[in-house]
């Protein structure tokens, strides 16, 4: 039985959170903006509520809005009440729970287990997190609720140390210095799986994996043991391999610590995998709240059903496809020297990529799968020539590696590429039109007028409207923006597109209208794709020949139907296993 809301009945376990009719607003100038329309959200006690929903649906926002860490100079909590401490839960204004409220089925109920064991906050009054003054928010933040923020590379300092960063919280809420601090730091980066944490210590975040410096956030966030966990998209850019680590940590720590977990995530196959309830979000509006096998057994609301169905569709057709090889590589090595000591002498090499020989027809996709170290960026700047390398590479019949960046330079245009982050990629000081017709400017093609059509027409067939042309990327969504680079590269005719990890950090239904948009405009074009991913759904669907990496090698290499279908390697059917597990 699907619940209203978040209502429970007056002998369930109290809530350790309860939000109320919450209006979030962002204001800009005398404008304000509601993007939070009364949601309301009960968190129980050891459980994790998933908090789903596609960017620009709220999710975030109201996340952030429990510790109030939106900026207030432009935020404004119009109503609502945030009542924190699961020893009170909410209370009516009338007293009595809200008529509203129905009693859930078993699937509902966060359990016995659940409730025979308190929170060791408990308190006999809650406190409203919107009206607290802020030595109150000081102490909850990171003392009594922990926060993993989804890029941990901006999260964390450049500057200092991780000992310094986790220590940090432990001075401020036990006052600990750092000496007296060592310990319990070495204890938790033992319990999040860093391997030598005695070395790791004095490590600065550049020098750790994108696994290891979310281990280090989940550290920081459950150092202080707080009773609620927000975790907001931690496994985003994360490769399936390390992404089913960082889950099954959370869930190994959340029995441990007897938890309550708020996990905000646009990807329905992790709910399914750590969630014991979900609560749907659309355009600031909570509008279901179920259990998770409810919620994918019979999705109420035609958002849900959408939501659900949003898959990666079937395997690209192979019409199109030629014999000439658009790029051939052979035996290319990308090796970066170990300097150590005062005069900085070589001491060994990091071999990026080693020895790599492949090649991609045209009209052919080429997905490049491993997991984050494995040289499969590395491998792509080698072939657009913006890595030094080692070994042959040809553009059609031009031997690249023969050529000077100077002549390198008039083929960049039969060459693009399209990054990961469509937003760092794109200049927040241009507009959308500048930011398409640049390439063009370079390159000199077209008079102003014709370089005007040629911008209106890319934009028209990647899905963008040409009147928006004269905004600025800080204006669109994270789908769209994905939508103005792919209009970038295309306006110039290329023959080949680099796609470096170009939907990981899009909601899984933009995805598909993006990997749907590529597919077309390949069979369109006969376009050529070097497709750089983790995510095996996503290359499923469009790659015809597949090529795995590990350790800057290839390990199997072959039509991707076939090593779908059956892999050779151990490598490769592990990580098919945890992909489509």
């Amino acid at each position: 039985m699907k619940t209203t809301s978040t209502g429970k009945p007056r002998k369930a376990p109290a809530p350790l959170i309860s939000i109320r009719d919450l209006h979030v607003a962002f204001r800009q100038g005398e404008k304000e903006n509601e993007v939070v329309h009364g949601a309301d959200l009960d968190i129980f006690p050891n459980e994790t509520l998933a908090l789903v929903g596609e960017s620009g649906s709220g999710k975030t926002v109201t996340a952030s809005s429990i510790l109030r860490l939106l900026p207030e100079s432009n935020v404004t909590y119009s109503r609502g009440r945030i009542h924190f401490r699961s020893g009170a839960g909410y209370v009516h204004d009338s007293g009595q729970i809200p008529a509203s409220s129905k009693a859930p089925d078993a699937g509902h109920s966060p359990g016995p287990e659940r409730d025979s064991i308190p929170s060791r906050n408990s308190s006999p009054e809650p406190i409203d997190l919107l009206s607290a003054p802020d030595s109150i928010l000081m102490t909850v933040r990171g003392n009594e609720i922990g926060m993993i923020f989804q890029e941990p590379m901006s999260s964390l300092n450049p500057l200092h140390t991780i000992e310094k960063q986790i220590a940090e919280t432990l001075f401020i809420h036990r006052g600990l210095s750092l000496e007296q601090s060592r310990p319990v730091v070495l204890e938790w980066l033992q319990k999040v799986g860093i391997r030598d944490p005695e070395q790791r210590l004095k490590a600065y975040p550049h020098q750790l994996s994108g696994g290891e410096r979310q281990r280090v956030m989940i550290a920081m966030a459950l150092i202080n043991e707080p009773g609620l966990l927000i975790a907001d998209e931690p496994t985003t850019s994360l490769d399936v391999t390390i992404q089913a680590q960082i889950l099954d940590l959370l869930k190994k720590l959340r029995e441990e610590m007897h938890l309550a977990v708020l996990f905000i995530t646009h990807d329905l196959s992790i709910v399914r995998r750590i969630a014991d309830r979900v609560a749907v979000m659309q355009d600031g509006n909570i509008i279901e709240t179920a259990a998770t096998e409810e919620i994918f057994r019979s999705p109420q609301h035609e958002y849900t059903k959408a939501l659900i169905a949003a898959e990666p569709g079937e395997a690209p057709k192979a019409s199109g496809v030629g014999s000439d090889e658009i790029v051939k590589i052979e035996n290319l090595k990308v090796w970066f020297p170990i300097q150590r000591g005062f005069l900085r002498l070589t001491k060994g090499y990091i071999k990026a990529v080693d020895g790599v020989s492949l090649s991609v027809r045209r009209g052919q996709t080429l997905g490049i799968v491993g997991e984050s170290g494995s040289g499969k960026t590395t491998l792509g700047k080698a072939i657009l020539r913006l890595e030094h390398s080692e070994g042959e590479i040809f553009f059609g019949s031009t031997a690249l590696h023969q050529l000077s960046d100077k002549e390198v330079r008039p083929l960049r245009r039969s060459m693009q590429v399209i990054f990961q982050d469509p937003y760092g990629s794109l200049s927040p000081r241009l507009t959308v039109e500048r930011i398409i017709g640049e390439g063009m400017e370079v390159h000199n093609i077209g008079e102003k007028g014709d370089r005007e059509e040629r911008i209106i027409a890319a934009m028209r067939e990647v899905g963008l409207d040409p009147e928006t042309r004269h905004r600025f990327p800080n204006e669109f969504s994270g789908g769209q923006r994905q939508r103005i680079a792919l209009a970038r590269a295309l306006v110039l005719k290329p023959d080949l597109i680099i796609l470096d990890e170009p939907t990981s950090s899009l909601d899984r239904s933009i995805q598909f209208q993006v990997i749907e948009l590529l597919k077309e405009l390949q069979q369109r074009h006969r376009l050529t794709y070097l497709f750089i991913s983790h995510d095996l759904k996503v290359v499923k669907s469009l790659a015809h020949e597949l090529a795995i990496m590990k350790d800057g090698k290839v390990v199997e290499h072959g039509p991707a139907a076939e090593i779908f279908r059956n892999p050779q390697n151990d490598y490769t059917r592990e990580l098919l296993r945890t992909a489509f597990e």
